[in-house]
């Protein structure tokens, strides 16, 4: 019925809690790479190394962003997690792409990113503090 893009923060299993907190739904769900290592090397994996960091860097990003595109076009929801570890510009990216999509977005972060996260908040159709409020919504939805 749904088609969901987890995108956002790599650190933590918060994909697998929504996943398994909703597989007796009928719901797909689509996820970037979330091998750090992987994302990152990419580049010059396939391409060979740069002679600097910003074009490894560079290049890993346009290959990461034909899965993380790609999905985001499919999926009906997207849902981004902000987490304490790192800034997640990336996660931020993916909102605003998303929302320019017209695509519905839930985020997800704790109470202290309210006000460095209030725009991507206030174009977002939902905003929870935690992964169990995301799969509450998602039955909801299937209902």
């Amino acid at each position: 019925m749904y088609t969901v893009y987890l995108a956002g923060e790599i650190h933590s299993n918060w994909r697998e809690e929504i996943m398994r907190g909703c597989e007796n739904h009928d719901i797909e769900f689509l996820i970037p790479e979330h091998d750090h290592a992987s994302s990152d090397d990419i580049g010059k994996d396939v391409i060979g190394e740069q002679k600097s960091s910003f074009y490894n860097d560079h290049i890993s990003a346009k290959i990461n962003s034909m899965r993380n595109h790609t999905f985001i076009k499919q999926a009906d929801i997207l849902v981004v997690k902000f987490g304490p570890k790192y800034k997640q510009w990336n996660a931020a990216f993916d909102a605003g792409y998303a929302s320019a999509l017209g695509k519905k977005v839930i985020v997800i972060h704790p109470e202290e990113f309210i006000h460095a996260l209030k725009e991507i908040d206030a174009a977002a159709s939902a905003v929870v503090s935690s992964e169990s409020q995301v799969v509450d919504i998602l039955h909801h939805l299937v209902r």
